[in-house]
């Protein structure tokens, strides 16, 4: 299974903020649309994430108060991507490896959408369940000893 399967059955609505979004602006709209993270973009390209992770360190760092700072100062200025053509098992491993719960998927230097380590668990527990139940239908239906 490939990044892209899970693009097509999640959609592609994507919040995005500048980094020059003020943190409590950014901290506000995950809450209301009741979301994870936030692609931070800069002149049309991806240049941050900001998730739940950083938001607690930016409260842990002013004792409990968002603060007048802006999302430049505590957005992941590095994370990690994958494109459409990724294998889910190879996103599983880079999301484990660098605790990452969300991870933007690109074409070269367009964003394609976000997926979440949600997303992924829910794509392999469907494609396990579709599985089991082929190799179910398979048993039922085997021959018996002597029908042959």
């Amino acid at each position: 299974m490939k990044v892209s399967e899970i693009l097509q059955v999640k959609g592609n609505i994507l919040y995005t903020v500048t980094p020059e979004t003020p943190m409590l602006q950014a901290v506000i709209t995950m809450a209301e649309k009741d979301i994870g993270s936030l692609v931070v973009m800069e002149f049309g390209e991806l240049v941050g994430m900001l998730s739940f992770r950083e938001v607690m360190k930016a409260l842990h760092e002013s004792n409990g108060e968002v603060g007048k700072g802006t999302v430049r100062k505590h957005m992941d200025d590095h994370p990690i991507t994958v494109t459409a053509d990724t294998e889910i098992n190879e996103v599983r491993r880079l999301m484990l490896e660098r605790h990452a719960r969300y991870v933007p998927v690109m074409d070269a230097r367009t964003l394609l959408g976000i997926i979440s380590f949600y997303d992924v668990a829910k794509a392999v527990v469907e494609a396990q369940s579709f599985e089991n139940k082929m190799l179910k239908a398979y048993i039922r239906d085997w021959p018996a000893e002597g029908d042959e």
